[in-house]
């Protein structure tokens, strides 16, 4: 028996959490009881971490970390003191875990170790914080509203909401750095309902602070006769979803979280109108994406989805050369996957709307053929024949582009009334 088998190991966490639930499991994180760093060192294990004692087993590959405490000595979810040493118990470690249901731990014959009921609130799907020590990490506001997202029929316990408003109140939100709030705002769009993530933030405080931009939204109206759910807040959740529904990239969800940021600075005056949201939504997004430090891939679609919906929306009504137009501002020719994601995210926010869920968005299936039709263009026979002929480059760029058109005019008719 080799000496890494030899430790007291307990699988912990996700894995034993998600399979109770009978979730797929991906991976492992285990606690090892009782050992010193160099007890790990000697048995093979490969230290990686650096804030605590973390190895990677020499087979597996899994992380080890050694059980520890840890003790508040700052703002943030970087004010810890961190102690890790042979004396501190399974117990101890599971109690500075987030929720119940991620403090249960199982022992290598199968044995559960569940201190603070765990199983209990996974059966009566309820996310529950395990102690007190649950506000001295602000990270957790995310991930507990990001579980929300993910487990969609469990319930927040009412006193874990009540911690997690004091959480708010006593600014431990503003101590958070923008990679993690964006690491956690994308994991959590990428659930399957990610509209419980941003109500349970707006319900504890956290989403005016974090997205001041999108908390605003909430009782702005919009005209009935397109948004039957009438409130600009109710109608972004039903988009979000919408794309979670379609399996949508992280880019698309981004795009439709932040295509109607405009809106919430519309004046009461002009409402349920918002003439010019589209500019306001770009400018307002791009301040979002430098805070959050945005990817480039989800900054761009976001700001063509803001900038372009509702032009996408009406394009059943364009002629040939408005159809270019559109494609040459979205630099479909040269981008054609981001064009597919931007009709996507249109898409979403056609259906996102209360009784609208599965009505037929024709607009998408035009724009692509449209697109393909402009791709069609030999492009290289009409630069080489405009070069024999002398001609300048905007000469050139401005036949091909004239092609284009001519190509959509002739296949428009086939094409005019979509799926």
């Amino acid at each position: 028996m080799d000496s890494a088998s030899t430790l007291q190991a307990y699988v912990v966490g996700g894995a034993v959490r998600d399979r109770l639930l009978g979730r797929p499991v991906s991976d492992r994180d285990w606690v090892v009881v009782g050992a010193t760093p160099q007890q790990m060192l000697d048995a093979g294990f490969r230290q990686v971490g650096r804030d605590f004692p973390v190895f990677l087993h020499p087979g597996t590959h899994e992380e080890y970390a050694l059980a520890r405490t840890e003790r508040k000595s700052g703002p943030g979810y970087h004010g810890f003191v961190v102690h890790a040493d042979p004396g501190v118990t399974l117990e101890q470690d599971l109690a500075r875990r987030d929720l119940t249901i991620n403090a249960i731990a199982e022992s290598a014959d199968g044995r559960l170790i569940d201190p603070f009921g765990g199983q209990r609130d996974l059966q009566a799907r309820v996310l529950r914080h395990v102690s007190p020590a649950f506000a001295e990490d602000p990270v957790r506001i995310l991930r507990v509203a990001r579980f929300s997202a993910r487990f969609t029929d469990f319930t927040l316990a009412p006193e874990t909401l009540a911690l997690m408003c004091t959480m708010v109140a006593a600014g431990e939100v503003h101590a958070l750095v923008a990679e993690r709030v964006w690491q956690e705002l994308a994991r959590g769009l990428m659930e399957p309902l990610p509209s419980r993530l941003f109500e349970l933030l707006r319900a504890c405080g956290a989403l005016q602070v974090l997205l001041p931009e999108v908390h605003r939204l909430w009782g702005v109206p919009q005209p009935p006769e397109h948004h039957p759910e009438i409130d600009t807040g109710v109608h972004l959740m039903l988009v979000l979803d919408q794309a979670a529904s379609m399996q949508a990239s992280l880019a698309v969800r981004f795009a439709c979280l932040c295509h109607d940021l405009g809106k919430g600075t519309t004046p009461p005056a002009q409402w349920p109108r918002h003439i010019g949201h589209e500019q306001r939504s770009v400018k307002l997004l791009r301040a979002v994406c430098e805070r959050l430090k945005v990817p480039v891939e989800c900054r761009e679609l976001a700001v063509l989805a803001a900038r372009e919906h509702g032009h996408v929306h009406a394009s059943l009504g364009f002629d040939a050369a408005a159809l270019m137009r559109l494609m040459d501002r979205c630099d479909a020719l040269r981008r054609p996957q981001r064009f597919a994601e931007l009709l996507l995210a249109c898409e979403c926010d056609a259906r996102g709307r209360t009784g609208l869920q599965q009505r037929a968005y024709p607009q998408r299936a035009r724009l692509l053929q449209a697109l393909a039709l402009a791709q069609s263009v030999d492009t290289a026979a009409l630069a080489a024949d405009g070069a024999a002929r002398g001609r300048s480059g905007p000469q050139i760029g401005q036949a091909i582009h004239a092609a284009r058109v001519s190509a959509l005019q002739q296949g428009l008719p086939a094409i005019a009334c979509g799926p």
